[in-house]
């Protein structure tokens, strides 16, 4: 398994990831470092959604990491076949599938192309610890093809 500093810290009694066969399920992350959240508060219809691309980016990163952390030498997520974006909006905020759409662009960043297959984008009225974002992922593992 990949070991990293930089996991994310379980925030209660439960794992960042698990893995059963080929899949590997995160918990939700939010956006923390070294298990501090770095931002928080409800998304206001009024925010423009670039205001959350680091928040968003910053939560599914940690979901990528906690993901990654399942992999055996050799592996590779090949594919994020859910990707789940739950949104701590007011009631009058609309822009759930724009804020959904940092998420995607980072997996698609560290993965690339074609990585993201379905997605939902929620939206809640609260998250823990007043988190603005949660991101979750069930994504397929495959091993690396070698290239010699």
């Amino acid at each position: 398994m990949i070991q990293n500093s930089d996991q994310p810290i379980p925030q209660g009694t439960y794992v960042p990831a698990a893995r059963h066969a080929d899949l590997i399920y995160t918990s939700g992350m939010t956006p923390r470092k070294t298990g501090k959240l770095l931002y928080s508060g409800r998304i206001s219809a009024s925010d423009p959604p670039e205001s959350h691309r680091d928040a968003v980016c910053l939560a599914t990163f940690n979901a990528l990491l906690a993901a990654r952390a399942c992999l055996q030498d050799g592996e590779k997520l090949s594919v994020i076949l859910r990707l789940t974006v739950f949104i701590n909006a007011e009631p009058e905020f609309t822009a759930h599938s724009k804020i959904a759409d940092y998420a995607s662009e980072t997996l698609i960043e560290h993965l690339g192309p074609g990585s993201i297959g379905s997605r939902a984008a929620v939206g809640v009225a609260s998250l823990p610890a007043n988190a603005p974002v949660e991101i979750t992922l069930i994504g397929s593992v495959a091993s690396q093809v070698s290239r010699d």
